[in-house]
């Protein structure tokens, strides 16, 4: 009879984009339930058809009534269900998933830190957030970080102790799908003849969140302080704070050089069409999309900064400049613009890089491995 472990998060989306691999992994060795506010159909087939799917309303922000009403339905979920092993990740699901978990007398409990959000905030709020990864950190029995930098920062923060944190290989929370993730030619084509994007001009491109902590509005400025008009820059992404508008202003000369394509499940789609990844955040944990891009033998341009400097080997992979500096970001986008050959030469290190150590095979064996140890 196979253990049951079950594993927390609040979306649909993180489930899809996250956990595909690690999921398809282990269940072949364990039941595998899966905490989630997700309604029928949201979740892709594949996890559907290997877990079983345990409705909760988790929400990313905070909602004092609804969160004690997750609270509540997962201690209830966890007495039933008696888990041999709970895994939390994100932030909410955490929270909620640590102390349900601590409370229905489950002993293995894990979570992952994938990212604080307190890093960039100040007074109070700064505060009242690091206190509630340090309550999660308290609450489950080990720690696991996505990256090197990050479990340092932990610890100087003293959010998460040396004897019950750990990172998994090198690091990323589920690695990359490296047959998923590869340069198509014909796709390149078809994207950038649908965007009215030659062969011989060079595409920057952003892929996540818009949001001020991203550093989009410093990527807007940048990319119009070019002095290159064979330049495009593509922002592939769900717009949470009204950024596209403020992005435009920013740049309001180059408009017709700037491509705001959105959310979509295919960004491998986009990157594909592009030269340069740009990832100018403020706070990153590992940042997949960089090995993403690197899997396609594209080169980043991003900040330095804790979580981003494990994803980038500096001047191997890509380029840093200081979180902030928009001439510094500007200076290393107009590098890569002017020196195809150094482009070329970045890329296929990034993806001799991804292939010796982050592939989703190898993430998801280790995690595997670092379950069979607990449970």
């Amino acid at each position: 009879m196979k253990k049951k472990i079950c594993l927390v998060v609040s979306s649909p989306l993180s489930v899809n984009t996250l956990l595909l691999h690690p999921i398809s992994k282990l269940s072949q060795h364990y039941d595998v339930y899966l905490a989630v506010n997700a309604k029928p159909g949201e979740l892709f087939p594949a996890i559907e058809n290997a877990v079983t799917v345990l409705p909760v309303p988790l929400q990313r922000k905070i909602s004092p009534l609804n969160d004690l009403l997750a609270l509540f339905k997962l201690i209830v979920l966890f007495r039933k269900y008696r888990f041999d092993l709970v895994h939390s990740v994100t932030p909410k699901a955490g929270l909620l998933g640590m102390m349900a978990a601590f409370i229905a007398g489950i002993k293995t409990r894990i979570h992952t830190f994938t990212g604080q959000v307190w890093v960039t905030r100040r007074g109070f709020a700064k505060t009242l957030l690091k206190s509630m990864d340090k309550l999660i950190a308290l609450l489950s029995a080990h720690n696991l970080v996505d990256g090197l930098s990050q479990r340092q920062f932990l610890l100087d923060e003293g959010v998460v102790s040396q004897k019950t944190s750990s990172v998994l290989a090198q690091g990323s929370l589920f690695g990359v799908d490296i047959e998923r993730f590869k340069m198509d030619t014909q796709t390149r084509k078809r994207i950038r003849d649908k965007l009215q994007i030659t062969d011989a001009e060079t595409v920057f491109i952003f892929v996540g969140r818009l949001t001020r902590d991203k550093g989009v509005l410093d990527l807007a400025a940048a990319f119009a302080g070019l002095n290159n008009p064979q330049t495009h820059l593509l922002v592939v992404g769900v717009d949470e704070e009204q950024m596209t508008e403020q992005m435009r202003a920013l740049a309001s000369d180059c408009n017709t050089r700037i491509h705001m394509v959105g959310f979509t499940d295919k960004p491998e789609d986009y990157m594909t069409a592009a030269d340069v990844l740009c990832l100018p955040s403020y706070r990153e944990g590992f940042n997949n999309v960089v090995i993403q891009s690197a899997a396609m033998g594209i080169p980043t341009v991003g900040s330095k900064i804790y979580g981003v400097v494990d994803s980038i080997a500096e001047n191997e992979t890509g380029l840093f400049f200081q979180a902030g500096d928009i001439t510094g970001l500007q200076a290393a986008m107009e590098i890569l613009a002017d020196d195809k050959e150094l482009r070329l030469k970045l890329g296929q290190q990034a993806q001799d890089r991804v292939k010796k150590y982050f592939t989703s095979d190898q993430l998801s064996s280790a995690w595997l491995a670092f379950y069979q140890e607990r449970v």
